[in-house]
């Protein structure tokens, strides 16, 4: 494909916006000097910034949630050092810059839209999504068709180790079911669903039981819910997040109820606050 002309795109951005990149580009640097820069960034790596990638990203995700703007401006601002000190570090050792990560961009993104700047046609998200996924392959096998370990390339490569288990999860069954590897109904999904309940079960039930085996268990469990919430559309992490807000909400209303220390409640206790919990907070937003 040859490269599009994107001269109304280049007018769009403003010296101000590549001013103001250049500024924080000259900071990262000067934070990094040998001589008077930072200590602390002067410390960093690659492997010692990857736990501030992540909070950073979990840090921009509830901006999102709480639809603050400022909160969300800020937030990326967060996570553009991120990636600023990266290529500060990465430019040191010669190895890339900046100016390298967008002009990569720049090139992956043309290439995985000839719907836009090309002559293919594209007149859904759902076509866009099977044509990127086809050109990332496309681009596999004209680098070698193998990842870096070595391995040919396999319709799971790309899901990251390093995203959270569930998020990993529904991953790994998306992609399998889009291979083609899927049940033919709900009927048979909640069947293998309910199977996995049973098996888990049945461990718990052994004298003693086994570490390795009830979690081993627990995960098929877990992962076969996963596909279950795939089936019927629903993002099994923000299911979750969501369990998880309203738990604090309930506990929490529950703390403000209780008339004695919960540490000194009955079972018979707990579960009357828990209802009357769940009842004053019984709208669709909260309950």
């Amino acid at each position: 494909m040859s490269t599009p002309s994107l001269s109304g795109a280049s007018d769009a951005v403003s010296e101000s916006v590549l001013s103001a990149i250049a500024r924080l580009l000259a900071i990262i640097e000067r934070l990094r000097d040998p001589e008077s820069g930072c200590p602390w960034d002067l410390a960093q790596t690659h492997a010692s910034l990857k736990p501030f990638a992540l909070e950073e990203t979990y840090e921009l995700l509830e901006a999102i949630d709480a639809g603050a703007d400022a909160g969300i401006c800020e937030e990326l601002g967060d996570s553009l050092l991120q990636i600023a000190l990266h290529c500060q570090i990465a430019s040191e050792r010669k190895a890339f810059t900046m100016e390298t990560v967008a002009q990569t961009l720049c090139d992956k993104l043309i290439r995985r839209h000839p719907h836009v700047f090309g002559d293919a046609h594209a007149p859904d998200a759902q076509t866009v999504a099977r044509n990127w996924q086809a050109i990332k392959r496309q681009e596999k096998q004209t680098d070698g068709g193998e990842d870096a370990s070595g391995v040919d390339e396999s319709i799971l490569t790309g899901v990251s180790r390093s995203l959270p288990a569930l998020m990993r999860a529904t991953r790994l069954s998306a992609r399998a079911v889009k291979a083609g590897f899927k049940w033919p109904d709900a009927a048979s999904l909640w069947e293998c669903v309910l199977s996995e309940v049973e098996e888990f079960r049945a461990e718990t039930r052994l004298e003693p039981p086994s570490p390795d085996a009830l979690e081993d268990e627990l995960g098929d469990m877990l992962f076969a819910t996963v596909s279950l919430a795939n089936f019927y559309g629903v993002d099994a992490e923000t299911a979750l997040a969501r369990a998880n807000d309203k738990f604090t909400r309930r506990f929490q209303r529950m703390e403000s109820l209780a008339q004695t220390p919960l540490e000194q409640l009955s079972y018979e206790a707990w579960d009357a606050l828990w209802n009357d919990a769940k009842r004053a907070l019984a709208t669709p937003q909260q309950a």
